[in-house]
């Protein structure tokens, strides 16, 4: 071992295990695609997707024990920090994964026991190469290689320790979520155009992370964190260069976390992806996302604070405000759900202007809840339906809480921890990240969270209103869920539900793991 940078390839592969365990899932994937007979290969992409996050999953468990009485360890020549932070967002992913996964299996749903993507992603819309691929059955099992490489980006990313690796994990799960958005077995028109969308716009974030990336290249000399973070406190260059590349890979990453201005692409891909790729990528994307701005700002950039947290107060007024006032002008349920999603990206920023060990805290524990909360709603969404597949049309639910009761009833508590009421797992993270925040001289931006929490309750009372206390003429059926369905729902529930009443031990975790290695 030398400054931190692990030389012995046994011990990095012993660290870097669940990224390898995912990504060789992956590989395998594609291979059970080339050469496994169609009749098998739904259920061995399946069975190998879930054994290999569980694996993963059990990886890092083993790594963090391994790694307990370290602050955290380099490895790759100092690309990759496995710390705290890194394996509590990892397992985060990986917990999150799995039941994103099994509502991309899920089958039962479907009249004709298909599942919720196109029979042949290939097929024009419509025409009758997928009418007859539909006839006959046939399923699109690619999108398991195609997730567990996208979860495998994912992970890397928070763990990402200099900007080029930071890149390289952006389009390593980029890439395959684009193709994931435009496969949508209905309204594939819709779902192709959120893909182009998402495609585009992602592309122009890239290459704002990239310039960006070569202006703090250009003025420490360096890509990795920590040597970027000595540069700026000794001020080996021009600060101006140094603040203009801060600028441009913020824009970067505040495209993927969902931030306004950047936050366009955000209601129309929610709308046309597939409800599967829809929660994964609404769960996870956020996750590590907010993992790699929180270690780039608090390990390489902590010395410009003076620069760039006005910008961000900026950002995070902006965001928790519009996306507030938007989704109670929505009229479809996912659109919805996804200005709620750029409100609550408005309220985890808070916590990254904090800038201490509490506001760390405070944003994991946040990501954790807001996990499980985003997969189980848009479940949910999934199982409302009618001939022509899920009902997304906001009117249309009135009435369902009578004729489905636990269903709305679990909708109605994932809204309410949504809109951060008492005793649910989202009340107990927005308390954390304002508490950050106040403590840090950031009382103003508190009180704009409080005042868009309130605006946000609006509309999610509004909803729960709409199911148990109207009716509709046309109402949609709410099918009795899948096992697969039920435990994504269960999983958000039981979240919400236990760590808003007993949100101690998640708490004590948080803070444990709240410290980078340098």
């Amino acid at each position: 071992m030398n400054d931190g940078i692990l030389t012995a390839p046994s011990i990095e592969y012993r660290l870097l295990s669940p990224m390898l365990i995912v990504f060789a899932v992956g590989l395998i994937g594609v291979l059970i695609e080339a050469f496994a007979p169609s009749s098998i290969r739904y259920r061995a992409q399946m069975t190998l997707a879930l054994c290999g996050t569980v694996g993963a999953l059990v990886a890092v468990v083993a790594v963090a024990v391994a790694e307990s009485g370290s602050p955290g360890t380099r490895a790759v020549m100092g690309a990759v920090a496995v710390d705290k932070p890194t394996l509590f967002l990892q397992g985060t992913l990986l917990l999150v994964a799995v039941p994103s996964l099994l509502m991309v299996g899920e089958r039962s749903l479907e009249r004709t026991h298909a599942d919720s993507f196109a029979p042949q992603a290939s097929a024009v819309p419509g025409s009758l190469a997928e009418r007859q691929a539909s006839q006959a059955g046939a399923a699109l099992t690619e999108v398991f290689p195609l997730t567990m490489f996208a979860l495998g980006g994912l992970l890397l990313f928070p763990a990402s320790n200099d900007l080029l690796t930071m890149f390289v994990a952006l389009e390593v799960f980029s890439l395959p979520l684009y193709l994931l958005c435009g496969l949508a077995r209905r309204r594939r028109l819709l779902s192709q155009e959120a893909a182009m969308k998402y495609f585009l716009l992602g592309a122009f974030s890239s290459a704002f992370f990239l310039f960006g990336t070569a202006m703090l290249y250009g003025y420490a000399g360096t890509l990795e964190f920590g040597a970027i973070g000595d540069a700026i406190a000794i001020g080996a260059g021009n600060d101006a260069l140094a603040v203009l590349g801060t600028a441009l890979v913020g824009v970067g990453l505040l495209f993927k976390v969902g931030a306004i201005p950047f936050h366009s692409w955000i209601p129309d891909v929610y709308q046309g992806a597939p409800t599967p790729i829809t929660a994964f990528m609404a769960a996870a994307t956020k996750i590590a996302a907010f993992g790699a701005m929180v270690r780039l700002f608090y390990v390489a950039l902590p010395g410009l604070r003076d620069d760039w947290r006005p910008a961000l107060w900026a950002v995070a007024i902006a965001t928790m405000l519009v996306g507030a006032v938007l989704a109670v002008t929505q009229t479809d349920i996912k659109r919805m759900l996804a200005y709620s999603s750029i409100a609550h990206a408005g309220f985890i920023l808070t916590g990254l202007i904090a800038l201490d060990t509490q506001g760390l805290a405070a944003i994991l524990f946040y990501l954790f809840v807001y996990g499980f909360t985003t997969v189980s709603a848009f479940a949910i969404v999934t199982v409302v339906r009618d001939d022509d597949g899920e009902v997304t049309e906001l009117a249309r639910w009135a009435g369902i809480g009578r004729r489905s009761p636990v269903i709305a009833a679990a909708f109605a508590l994932i809204l309410l921890s949504f809109a951060g009421i008492p005793l649910t797992g989202g009340f107990i993270g927005k308390l954390a990240v304002f508490q950050a925040a106040a403590e840090n001289g950031a009382t103003a931006l508190v009180i704009v969270g409080v005042l868009s929490s309130a605006i946000a309750a609006v509309f999610y009372v509004r909803v729960v209103v709409l199911m148990f206390f109207s009716d509709a003429d046309d109402s949609p059926t709410v099918v009795t869920p899948g096992p697969a369905t039920s435990l994504a729902i269960g999983l958000g529930v039981l979240t919400t539900v236990a760590f808003g009443v007993f949100p101690q031990p998640l708490l004590s975790m948080a803070e444990s793991a709240a410290v980078f290695v340098r």
